[in-house]
């Protein structure tokens, strides 16, 4: 019995470990971020959905709140395409806890958005044991996603692609769960995830077509004797299928007044967004929406922004997965692991081929697909558990299997060294080209992170109680947010363009502007005082004109 208790108490403790250094890192790093182009409107965004829903509660009492006036009207909001299953309560967060204080709001929600992050960590490593039926290994896969740069880095700031994340990985298991062992419990809860899923970008009903993809594989599965596991699995399957849609409308208020018609419209968004701009892949300019992007986008920023082991580890763990489940096609799908490896597969592939099918606009690197990447963790520890496993048997393949094994473990060490080095910038992460070719293919701080800094620095280094800069409008007044706000009034913009002199003292920027990246300035700018570099790679510069 003690023999028993002892692993599952190592398990439990190993794990809790690991979950807790991932929050207490996450305690301490979370201020440590500048604010991204598009958390501005996200909270704008949760801010018009709570103003709408408590206007239908008490409406005298929101219309004399102050700053009511600022917030617009859901109706006619351009973001209300958008879902709002996390924004709404972290507008409630902030109204609670920072009362108008712009810096604490922005601390609050990136210390949220991590914990969200933690949780779907949590979730893929109760997924992976399924798959790997091992913890170990399960918390490898873990490790692995808190040791992806670019997703680190998104943790704290990103509330759109790492909360789907989060939520969607957590979606997959709770419908191998339901799957598994059917009940009306069961189905409630992944009913509920589904919709929060929804609720957060519509491609989580990608779920719902899952889960009636496993649930008819199921049924044509089992054999005539299991009628009663059958009734179960169709009772349970049609509650699931009546809670989610309530649910989606309940956590979603922009669809309130029409459902289906704002669905829709929020679906035709999703394939067609309304997106201009140029984009800088692999050193060619796409513009947007009038050039198509190439088939091989997707594929193309994961392969750069993924460390290089991960990626040959997962196309291993792919082909492995892909032949075990089609070698034996007199059974094929026959087994529960045949089916489950069949949705994991699913996972990896149908989110870029319906972009790929539907030409969907895409920018901003593959921030919108990352939710795919826990089925590529899962599939690389998959590859990384065989290669373990050929170590174990005396033949030829064992020292290779072992020397293979013995680099990708230096590559995983060689990833947490350079995040650790690259701090606050993970998110400019190349694997592994070098830093001169990644800025001359690659876009680099698309969201303007880097501004915090560099605004920070002309704070600490100009003591003048008035300090004129320049440089893109949208990303320094959003990094001026999370300024102490007695720094904060100390500086002033003036507009200006890189091109034109301007009556500024400091123009500073993070080379992007959706790909048109000046390398050199004119000397009216001034001389560069200040660089930004995140692992060699240049991403950030300070002028200064006298």
């Amino acid at each position: 019995m003690i023999d028993r208790l002892l692993p599952h108490r190592q398990q439990r403790l190993i794990t809790g470990l690991f979950l807790g250094l991932l929050l207490l890192t996450g305690l301490l790093l979370h201020r440590d971020y500048g604010v991204s182009a598009d958390e501005r409107v996200d909270r704008l965004n949760g801010m018009v959905n709570v103003k709408y829903m408590a206007e239908l509660v008490a409406p005298a009492l929101v219309r004399n709140q102050a700053g009511y006036h600022l917030i617009p009207p859901l109706k006619k909001y351009i973001e209300n395409d958008h879902g709002v299953a996390f924004e709404i309560p972290m507008a409630l967060v902030s109204f609670v806890l920072t009362r108008g204080d712009a810096q604490a709001a922005y601390y609050v929600r990136h210390l949220c958005i991590f914990l969200v992050f933690v949780a779907g960590v949590y979730a893929l490593f109760r997924l992976s044991g399924i798959y790997l039926k091992s913890w170990r290994w399960a918390l490898l896969t873990a490790l692995l996603l808190v040791l992806s740069p670019r997703l680190f880095a998104d943790a704290f700031y990103n509330a759109k692609d790492i909360v789907f994340m989060a939520l969607f990985t957590l979606g997959i298991y709770s419908l191998l769960r339901f799957i598994r062992q059917p009940s009306l419990l069961r189905a409630l809860l992944h009913a509920l995830v589904t919709a929060l899923t929804v609720d957060i970008r519509i491609l989580g009903m990608l779920l719902a077509a899952f889960t009636v993809g496993m649930v008819g594989l199921e049924l044509l599965s089992r054999p005539n004797e299991q009628r009663t596991d059958n009734r179960q699995l169709m009772r349970s399957t049609l509650l699931y299928l009546a809670v989610t849609p309530v649910a989606v409308l309940i956590g979603w208020p922009a669809l309130w007044e029409a459902p289906l018609t704002n669905l829709l419209a929020s679906f035709h968004s999703l394939s067609k967004y309304p997106f201009k701009g140029t984009l800088l892949y692999w050193g060619n300019f796409i513009h947007l929406p009038a050039d198509p992007l190439p088939w091989h986008y997707i594929p193309g920023w994961i392969l750069v922004t993924t460390p290089l082991a991960y990626t040959l580890a997962g196309v291993g763990g792919f082909l492995l997965t892909l032949h075990s489940l089609l070698s034996p096609w007199r059974t094929f799908l026959r087994t529960p692991e045949h089916r489950r490896n069949l949705l994991l597969l699913l996972w990896l592939l149908v989110p870029p081929l319906l972009v790929i099918g539907l030409n969907s606009i895409l920018y901003n690197a593959w921030r919108h697909l990352f939710f795919i990447y826990p089925a590529l963790l899962i599939l690389a520890v998959r590859g990384l558990q065989y290669l373990y496993s050929l170590t174990r048997h005396a033949s030829k393949a064992r020292v290779w299997a072992a020397t293979l094994l013995l680099v990708a473990g230096v590559e995983v060490a060689y990833t947490a060294v350079r995040m650790v080095r690259m701090h606050p910038h993970q998110y400019v992460y190349f694997s592994f080209l070098p830093p001169i070719a990644a800025e001359r293919l690659f876009e680099l701080d698309y969201w303007g992170l880097s501004y915090r800094e560099g605004l920070e620095w002309v704070l600490a280094h100009d003591p003048n109680p008035q300090i004129t800069i320049s440089g893109n409008p949208s990303y320094l007044d959003n990094n001026m947010l999370i300024l102490p706000p007695s720094q904060r009034a100390r500086l002033r913009y003036i507009p200006s363009r890189a091109e034109t002199p301007t009556d500024a003292r400091y123009f500073l920027t993070a080379y992007h502007y959706y790909g048109a990246r000046p390398k050199t300035y004119p000397d009216s700018l001034g001389r560069e005082v200040y660089t930004i570099r995140a692992d060699g790679l240049r991403i950030f510069s300070v002028f200064k004109r006298w």
